[in-house]
């Protein structure tokens, strides 16, 4: 399973980071997550440079494309060298997006009518005709959104449902979950990642 972390200029630390924490305990023959970036480096929004370990281009290959937020997503939406880096393919790829995010899933075509989102991202959503409920975590087939910075969570414990089974996902939550709440950090988990899983596609209803 190869999992691209889309990481630009102005990322999220929490989007990329917690993910690529989350997501690389899982200990499995030919599990791959890597940070993917169009430079060698890039530079969050508060600053922290770090290395890209694959070329955007992976992205196209991975089986699971995560698209994190940042203080400049709308720049590089609009950024036509860019965007034309993606061939992706919901068909056979499971993608995902958070916060802003989703902003990507909109320009490539692949925004469900119904997601999810943060509060500063919604009103730019909404004015394409999605609409936004208030969850961390919607799913719609292989495309899923999550809001608010903590939903990266979430967002991992869907990938390795999906890709491993909920009790493999609701494990590698339960080793991360703060000491004295890890029962009902899991059961909350359980709660949002369960129905999101198996949720049919409707290819048709994209905003």
């Amino acid at each position: 399973m190869k999992i691209a972390i889309v990481t630009l200029d102005g990322f999220n630390e929490i989007d990329s980071f917690v993910a690529l924490s989350i997501l690389s305990r899982v200990k499995v023959d030919g599990w791959s997550v890597q940070i993917t970036a169009p430079e060698k480096s890039v530079t969050s929004m508060n600053g922290v440079e770090i290395k890209a370990r694959q070329k955007l281009s992976f992205a196209n290959e991975a089986d699971v494309v995560l698209f994190g937020s940042g203080t400049h997503t709308r720049n590089h939406i609009d950024n036509a060298d860019l965007i034309a880096q993606f061939a992706l393919d919901p068909t056979r790829q499971l993608i995902g997006a958070q916060c802003s995010g989703a902003l990507f899933l909109h320009r490539l075509g692949f925004l469900p009518v119904t997601a999810a989102t943060d509060a500063k991202t919604r009103p730019l959503l909404a004015a394409t005709g999605c609409l936004i409920e208030d969850k961390p975590l919607i799913a719609q087939g292989n495309i899923v959104t999550a809001g608010g910075c903590l939903s990266s969570q979430y967002l991992a414990g869907w990938v390795i449902a999906r890709a491993l089974g909920l009790e493999h996902a609701l494990a590698i939550l339960e080793h991360v979950a703060p000491s004295g709440q890890k029962s009902s950090f899991v059961k909350t988990a359980a709660d949002i990642i369960k129905p999101q899983l198996n949720v049919p596609s409707q290819p048709a209803l994209y905003c």
